[in-house]
């Protein structure tokens, strides 16, 4: 084949491909506006406290994994401390912090040590003592050995006592009905093993006593264009594959899921920094070996706020961490591929997550790189430049605008339309350079996973507002 037949070839090969995914998203966009719809009329005539009263409401154990997070750590308890839920209780796990973490937390809460009262079912590292707050009995504190975030995970189920158990992390605030809302669903069916609710950047919101008081779109350009991924990311793809209970991420930072069907699968994984998606998987894989049905849910409309990178450098490692995590899962469970015993999960989302998800980043870089090229090589093909951009690039932004507004039609998230229009600024900026540099991140992805193995890298926090003493329950 000659080089102008290669170049043909490439060309029709990159096209073809974003022409499928494009249609694939499409797709999801209007499932997710059925459902979202659906669901936002249900909810709106029923009454959660009523639906989750003493007769039906489940405890709940929030588990709280803190390294080194002694900046957010003490704001994030109090906020916790003041959820409207009729029963649960706090476990932080101080992951072998080397900061002032465990230091603030004794200071402001009155920490004492208790004799450990609980059995591991999960193997972890040690754990060095257990502290109880002298004003919020439902408050305790596991001080460990180091481990990471899984071990961590797994040493707060030991020591839970509930049968649900919550993951936030510790920059991180909810809304005060977050748990009512996300624990509707265990309530209505037996069969829910996980919830996810949808996620928002923290970082230009108000902060008043433990709430976000306000949510401005934010002015940072950095900040705007996450914000825009958030939106899309959740209403959208996660709402649609959760329509077919083929949903296999629950973001770490708010997830609730059944302890007994968690300890039963082995808990969270110590081998992979994606260990929310990596515990989906294995729930979904693990019932339908057993030939038995869970079920995995989205619920759009309970809140947590997280703080989201505020500089490019932390960024680009979450990024390239998120995608190695996505790699080392789907390779865990490779045999769910295309494989029709696992019915929806390896029929619909293992080749959504590796064709789209895991090789999109591939595919567009190609992309860029032979546009760049052609240009070099004097063998520019302007067809071929618009239809690439057009798929590429403004076939997104009209996306994205789309989620902006089904966002705004249903939940009514920003509070003037100047939010509203800062916010489609940014599904603008978000294909104009920052897109193709965390795509470039994403590709290289595939390469890092076999050398950086389970690393994470630091992410820089900010200090949330002070949230005022929260009085205790006796």
């Amino acid at each position: 084949m000659t080089s102008s037949g290669l170049i043909l070839s490439a060309e029709i090969a990159i096209l073809s491909y974003f022409v499928a995914i494009n249609g694939i998203y499409l797709f999801f966009t209007f499932v997710a506006f059925l459902d979202l719809f659906a669901h936002r009329l249900q909810v709106g005539r029923g009454h959660l406290r009523t639906l989750l009263s003493d007769n039906t409401y489940r405890p709940i154990s929030i588990l709280v994994p803190a390294y080194n997070e002694a900046e957010t750590v003490v704001e994030n308890v109090r906020s916790l401390l003041m959820l409207g839920y009729p029963e649960f209780e706090i476990v932080l796990v101080n992951d072998g912090s080397e900061d002032a973490t465990l230091e603030r937390l004794t200071e402001a809460f009155s920490l004492y040590p208790v004799p450990p009262a609980f059995r591991a079912d999960l193997p972890t590292r040690a754990v060095r003592q257990v502290l109880m707050s002298v004003d919020h009995p439902n408050f305790i504190v596991l001080d460990k050995e180091r481990g990471g975030k899984s071990d961590a995970l797994n040493a707060g189920i030991n020591a839970s006592r509930y049968p649900l158990f919550c993951t936030i992390d510790a920059d991180s605030i909810l809304e005060g009905d977050a748990l009512l809302r996300i624990a509707r669903a265990f309530a209505e069916d037996e069969r829910v093993v996980a919830a996810g609710g949808i996620i928002r950047p923290l970082n230009s919101a108000s902060v008043s006593n433990g709430r976000v008081s306000a949510a401005p779109a934010p002015m940072r350009p950095l900040l705007l264009c996450q914000a825009q991924e958030y939106v899309r990311g959740f209403l959208t793809g996660r709402s649609s594959l959760a329509r077919f209970n083929a949903l296999l991420i629950i973001a770490g930072a708010f997830g609730l899921f059944r302890k007994d069907a968690t300890v039963k699968v082995g808990g969270f994984d110590h081998d992979t920094v994606c260990e929310d998606m990596e515990l989906v998987a294995r729930l979904h894989r693990t019932a339908f070996e057993a030939d038995d049905e869970v079920k995995v849910v989205f619920i759009p409309d309970p809140v947590c706020w997280t703080q989201v990178p505020g500089d490019w450098r932390s960024l680009v490692r979450q990024r390239d961490r998120w995608q190695r995590g996505l790699l080392e899962c789907l390779w865990k469970h490779r045999k769910m591929f295309l494989n029709p015993r696992y019915r929806q999960v390896g029929l619909l989302s293992m080749p959504f997550y590796a064709f789209f998800e895991a090789l999109g980043p591939v595919v567009e870089t190609a992309g860029y790189l032979l546009l760049v090229a052609l240009l070099l090589s004097g063998n520019f093909d302007p067809a071929f430049a618009l239809l690439f951009l057009l798929l590429a690039v403004c076939y997104g932004m009209l996306l994205s605008i789309a989620a902006l507004n089904l966002d705004d039609l249903l939940f009514k998230r920003y509070a003037s339309t100047g939010d509203l229009a800062r916010m489609m600024l940014g599904a603008v900026l978000e294909f104009v350079g920052y897109r193709q540099l965390l795509v470039a991140v994403r590709a290289s992805a595939f390469a890092t996973v076999f050398f950086r193995g389970g690393e994470w890298g630091r992410i820089e926090r900010e200090r949330l507002g002070p949230i005022a003493e929260v009085e205790s329950p006796g």
